[in-house]
């Protein structure tokens, strides 16, 4: 009975490492990833990127309730592909980025909808305010490397984007559409 129980201990340690170390395995793939968002601004779409970021994803398909997913956006990295523009997001009226370097995403819960799709909970901290949100995701698989992608919004108001003479709506507007396309490795199948 002893040795019964000891080798289905170690079977479980076992399976359990196995498990871990194939999730501490995942990766962002940054170079094949995107953070894009678009805002308007009196009326007319403006579309920008944050080109640095980075993520530490233990994402298990089987268990998605049993995962965890944290974001980190340099958001001194934003970019609206042009530098008199580029030049104001950095400044306490926008992003603040002296103040506040980073926006920050962690999740709190993964659900499976099926199909390869997931909702994802969570708190998204922009510029020193903290908003929870709820994040469709929908992945793909092509050989080893799984894409994450999905859309959301915010109110850029929220979190302080745009603030005093910005914070007027009929000049910028307070929707600011969030897309992703994140390409992970590691994730396995689902």
């Amino acid at each position: 009975m002893t040795c019964k129980f000891v080798r289905t201990a170690a079977w479980t340690v076992l399976a359990l490492t196995g498990s871990v170390n194939a999730m501490a395995q995942q990766k962002l793939l940054p170079v094949q990833s995107e953070i894009a968002f678009v805002s308007k601004q009196m009326g007319v779409p403006v579309e920008g990127h944050f080109k640095k970021f980075d993520a530490q994803i233990s994402f298990d398909p089987a268990k998605p309730a049993n995962s965890k997913i944290a974001f980190t956006i340099d958001v001194a990295s934003a970019t609206l592909g042009a530098p008199e523009s580029d030049s104001e997001l950095p400044k306490a009226a926008w992003f603040n980025t002296a103040k506040f370097p980073q926006a920050t995403f962690q999740s709190t819960g993964v659900k499976a909808l099926g199909a390869g799709k997931f909702e994802v909970s969570g708190q998204l901290g922009i510029k020193g305010s903290v908003q929870n949100l709820v994040v469709p995701v929908a992945l793909t698989q092509s050989g080893a490397m799984t894409t994450a992608s999905g859309s959301f919004a915010i109110k850029r108001l929220a979190f302080r984007i745009g603030e005093n003479e910005w914070a007027d709506t009929a000049v910028v507007a307070d929707d600011v559409q969030v897309r992703f396309k994140l390409s992970l490795s590691g994730v396995g199948k689902f």
